[in-house]
C-alpha cells in the first residue's frame, strides 16, 4: 500500500508539472529571421493537388492570408526571410523507396518541375509560389533555399543560408504543419537555432482517422521556444 501511495503521488506530481508546461518565450530582435515553408499552389491554392486533403483546415486557419501578413511585415520592417520550397524532378521519381506519403506525392505529380535547371511550365504549376506572394518573394530581403526533398530541411541549404547570414532565431511558418513544417522545426532546433512558430500560418491535412493539424499543434508547443498567432507576431514585430 505504501509504494502504491508513492507511485500515485509521483504521479500526480508529474501530471502537474506537465499541466504546467513552461513557455520559455521567444524575443524578436536583429538576430531573427523568418522562414516559409511551402508557400507553394499545390498546397495553398483550390487547384492544388493536394486540396481536397488540407482546403479545410487552410481555410479555418485564413493560412494564406496570415502567410502574406509574414511577407508583408517583413518587407515593410526589413527582416530577412527564407523561404524553404519542395520539388520534384525527374531524377526523384526514380528512388527505389518512399515513405507513404512520398508515393502519394509522386503518384499525384506534387511539386513536379521540368528539370533543376529549367522554369519550362514552372509559371503557374502546382510547383509554383501562390500569386499573392510572387511580389514578396522576388524581393530583396528574400532568400530562396536548395529544396528540400523529403519534409526537413537536411537536404538544403537552409542551416548554413541562416548561419552565414548571422541569424540564430528564426520564426517559423508554412505548410504543411506536421511535416515539413514541424520537420524544420525539429531540425533546426537539433542545429542550436532559437525557434517559434506561427500555429496560424500554417494547416495540414485532415482526413477521417488523421488530424495532421492537431498532431502538429502538440508538437509546436512541446519543443518550440514559443507558439503564436499571426496577430500576436504581427504586434511583437512592430514593438521590436
Amino acid at each position: 500500500m505504501k509504494n502504491l501511495a508513492l507511485l500515485s503521488i509521483i504521479i500526480l506530481s508529474t501530471t502537474g508539472l506537465f499541466a504546467q508546461l513552461p513557455d520559455p518565450g521567444f524575443t524578436i530582435d536583429k538576430n531573427t529571421a523568418i522562414v516559409i515553408t511551402d508557400p507553394q499552389n499545390d498546397f495553398l491554392s483550390p487547384n492544388g493537388v493536394t486540396w481536397g486533403v488540407v482546403g479545410a483546415s487552410v481555410t479555418e486557419n485564413n493560412t494564406v492570408d496570415n502567410i502574406e501578413a509574414l511577407f508583408k511585415i517583413a518587407k515593410e520592417e526589413n527582416i530577412t526571410v527564407f523561404v524553404s520550397p519542395h520539388y520534384y524532378y525527374k531524377h526523384d521519381h526514380t528512388w527505389e523507396f518512399d515513405g507513404a506519403l512520398e508515393v502519394l506525392m509522386h503518384n499525384i505529380k506534387m511539386f513536379d518541375r521540368t528539370d533543376a535547371l529549367s522554369l519550362e511550365g514552372f509559371e503557374g504549376s502546382g510547383a509554383d509560389w501562390l500569386d499573392n506572394y510572387k511580389e514578396y518573394i522576388n524581393g530583396d530581403n528574400v532568400i530562396v533555399t536548395s529544396p528540400h526533398k523529403v519534409y526537413g530541411p537536411e537536404s538544403n541549404d537552409l542551416a548554413l543560408q541562416l548561419r552565414k547570414h548571422g541569424y540564430g532565431k528564426v520564426i517559423l511558418a508554412g505548410m504543411s504543419a506536421n511535416l515539413c513544417t514541424e520537420s524544420h522545426m525539429r531540425e533546426l532546433v537539433e542545429n542550436g537555432f532559437e525557434v517559434s512558430v506561427v500555429k496560424d500560418a500554417t494547416a495540414a491535412a485532415i482526413l477521417p482517422d488523421l488530424n495532421g493539424y492537431e498532431a502538429a499543434l502538440v508538437n509546436f508547443r512541446m519543443i518550440a521556444s514559443h507558439v503564436f498567432t499571426t496577430k500576436e507576431v504581427l504586434k511583437a514585430i512592430k514593438e521590436k
